[in-house]
């Protein structure tokens, strides 16, 4: 009798255990609700378009996660430089965005599979002194870059002797700083450059054709949730088999198609 005793407290206490823990997943599934934190504007990852709608690669490959879940998404919008802190203060289940997984943000958030490469690259406004990587590199000249991004830490080695200037916020900060003249070359990654200078009449900005880095781009989520993190890398593996991703990259990242229609 002792050891059936202790046999079925054992059983009662693994269930307490199993409900104690139960993941991130059966959070979202009991609120119906996914929370994604996404950048405010930071096109063609994710922006507010013309009709005022939300859309973007990465928000729309996060609307996809919440169909394939069944439950609705709701977006929360931060400067880049917020987005980890939303999501390590509980208030997101996870983040999109055109995200480098490095070492660093990795000893804080637990990154997915990436879901595309790309690289940092330099930007300057057509016409001026500023016409290749290399005049960026003269003493003293000012480089914008966004506060917490994979471009800060490249310009900073690429160029050792300029005035690195910080932005908090989005990408088009950077695009509007060289374009007003508050600083001479940008650094960025070079999928947002691109897509945000969209914005700017043709021939506005020259973009090098060196890119500092090759990078990879993936999504993020809590280490406390790693229930959510095997099914985001199994939804990734998925859409890139079905041709979703592709499909999904190829209008928003490799043409200009979504220029016209958002």
């Amino acid at each position: 009798m002792t050891m059936m005793r202790e046999f079925a407290a054992g059983l009662a206490l693994l269930a307490l255990t199993v409900t104690a823990n139960a993941g991130t997943l059966d959070d979202i599934s009991g609120r119906g609700e996914l929370r994604v934190a996404v950048q405010t504007q930071g096109p063609p990852f994710s922006m507010i378009d013309k009709v005022g709608e939300r859309t973007g690669s990465s928000v729309e490959l996060a609307k996809l996660m919440a169909e394939e879940m069944g439950v609705k998404i709701t977006f929360l919008d931060y400067d880049w430089d917020g987005l980890i802190p939303a999501l390590l203060s509980g208030k997101a289940d996870l983040l999109v965005a055109d995200m480098t997984p490095t070492l660093a943000r990795g000893m804080k958030v637990a990154f997915t599979t990436p879901f595309m490469y790309t690289g940092s690259a330099v930007f300057a406004k057509t016409g001026s002194a500023f016409s290749s990587t290399d005049s960026c590199k003269a003493p003293g000249t000012k480089i914008a870059v966004l506060l917490g991004a994979t471009g800060e830490k490249e310009a900073k080695k690429a160029f050792p002797e300029a005035d690195i200037k910080s932005y908090k916020g989005g990408g088009p900060l950077l695009l509007d700083a060289v374009n007003n003249g508050q600083a001479d070359c940008g650094v960025n990654d070079i999928s947002a450059v691109t897509g945000q200078s969209a914005a700017y009449p043709a021939g506005t900005f020259t973009i090098m054709p060196e890119v500092l880095s090759k990078e990879p781009l993936a999504f993020a989520t809590r280490y406390d949730s790693q229930d959510l993190l095997i099914w985001m890398n199994l939804f990734l593996e998925q859409v890139k088999l079905d041709g979703r991703l592709q499909a999904n990259l190829d209008y928003w990242v490799n043409s200009d198609d979504w220029k016209n229609e958002h």
